[in-house]
């Protein structure tokens, strides 16, 4: 693959990217259209992609969410956001077409935490509402509701063709050498990160005042036909779900911990679970709807608290560990194999995994603004003080030391160094392919009218089926 037509392949899936998260986060501006002073064009029909209708209107609204948000819109077309509608419409017509359903509670969910977002950043309903041109809630959520909808519709269907696809080793090995060598990508500095982490502990009677509370909040719900809903919104200390009631959709391969999966499809529609325990704290899991694979679960958490006695202890142990591996006593690695809490990287030295890729290294350019943060001031071979972390999904704080194991200056890519991301590389060219191929199959088998002022359009896919 040239330079060229990777960097055309990466731009159109940066497109894309760009445009579905602006039509997820924002509802649509409207057009004043009642001054006599202007003529103004009729909305009309600029395509329609089998039972969905674009209007031209649409085409105008993307544009002025995408300059509302600071994006860049220099190089995007009045035919490019066509032809990305468009894209969208097919995907998710043929998600119907496939029985992909998005239940409208998911919508709804999803458009609570937009609208909960929104007025935090506007400053309040009123202004939200008046920002938006909308007169009142109501046709602003519905208007969000049918945004929501269309777009997860489209990421499910193009989940669902690109979900079994995997690459060889030796698939990787042919894209990386039919590259140019001249033209083979540049990689940025990069960093190697291991740490060392303390969980202070809750005392055993924190723990049981939270799991009775949860059993009494149970009780109240099965005897009492409380509301779960209503519950969660009060107690619950998940503050990604608590806007909805607790509200999660989820699959078997839905990325929560595994005792959490492990209750949640051990239930029936309308169970709730007893109070069990993951890494988060204490929770009780309702399960409101099941749909084949899927089910939408509402759950509360509630953490124990710890108290501060626990808490230097931590810091205590990490500093006289710090002190042992600075004396020579163990090396980090060893260190952390011996005392880190944290199971996911004490068996590996301490090192951490890029979760992007799984791979051991931190593009400095790419990382996330925390961990940066937390060893940007780090020389060689130094360990950092005790630094607490607190979790932003509402799990206990836990604290670590830090060190960094290697650096990587800005370099031209290996196969045997890079391998991970070459193999990340390969991937996204083997996905983007099997969709142009199935949205080229698409095209041909879908009711598709494109109207005569748009035809002259360079669209990247044969919507006027020429």
């Amino acid at each position: 693959m040239t330079k060229k037509s990777k960097a055309l392949s990466i731009a159109l899936v940066a497109i894309v990217g760009m445009v579905q998260a602006q039509e997820a986060e924002l509802a649509m501006a409207t057009v004043d259209t009642t001054s006599n002073t202007k003529r103004v064009k009729l909305d009309g029909i600029a395509a329609v992609i089998g039972d969905y209708v674009i209007l031209e209107s649409d085409i105008d609204k993307t544009l002025i969410d995408l300059q509302n948000q600071g994006a860049s819109t220099e190089d995007v077309t009045r035919c490019g956001l066509l032809g990305k509608l468009m894209e969208d419409r097919l995907y998710a017509h043929q998600a119907v077409q496939d029985s992909l359903l998005v239940s409208d509670d998911m919508v709804n969910a999803q458009s609570d935490r937009q609208i909960q977002q929104l007025t935090q950043q506007i400053g309040s309903v009123e202004k939200m509402l008046s920002y938006y041109k909308k007169s009142d809630m109501e046709s602003f959520r519905e208007e969000l509701f049918e945004i929501n909808k269309l777009r997860m519709l489209s990421e499910k269907m193009q989940g669902k063709i690109v979900e079994e696809i995997e690459v060889t080793p030796e698939e990787v090995r042919q894209f990386f050498y039919k590259i140019p060598e001249d033209e083979r990508p540049v990689f940025g500095a990069e960093l190697e990160i291991a740490q060392i982490v303390k969980q202070p502990e809750a005392p055993e009677e924190e723990k049981q005042k939270v799991i009775n509370q949860l059993k009494e909040i149970r009780q109240d719900v099965l005897e009492n036909d409380a509301s779960f809903k209503v519950k969660a919104i009060l107690y619950t200390q998940d503050g990604a779900s608590r806007a909805n009631g607790g509200l999660y959709s989820m699959t078997k391969e839905t990325q929560f911990v595994k005792e959490f999966k492990d209750v949640a499809f051990s239930l029936n529609e309308g169970e709730i679970s007893e109070p069990f325990e993951t890494i988060f704290g204490y929770h009780i899991i309702l399960v409101e709807k099941v749909r084949g694979q899927e089910r939408d679960v509402r759950h509360i958490l509630m953490t124990p608290e710890i108290p501060q006695s626990a808490i230097d202890k931590a810091v205590k142990e990490l500093d006289s560990i710090r002190q042992q591996v600075l004396d020579g006593k163990y090396t980090f690695a060893e260190a952390a194999l011996n005392f880190s809490d944290e199971k996911e990287t004490k068996f590996d030295g301490g090192l951490l995994r890029n979760p992007i890729n799984f791979d051991s290294r931190f593009e400095l350019t790419k990382m996330d603004p925390t961990l940066y943060n937390q060893v940007r001031n780090l020389k060689d071979g130094e360990i950092s003080r005790p630094i607490r972390e607190d979790d932003p999904r509402g799990g206990p704080p836990k604290f670590k030391i830090m060190k960094i194991s290697n650096r990587y200056d800005e370099h031209e890519a290996d196969f045997a160094k890079d391998y991970m991301k070459i193999q990340e590389l390969a991937l996204r060219e083997k996905q983007f392919k099997a969709i142009k191929e199935w949205m080229d199959e698409h095209i041909e088998d879908t009711y598709i009218h494109v109207d005569p002022d748009n035809r002259d359009c360079d669209f990247a896919n044969n919507w006027v089926k020429e």
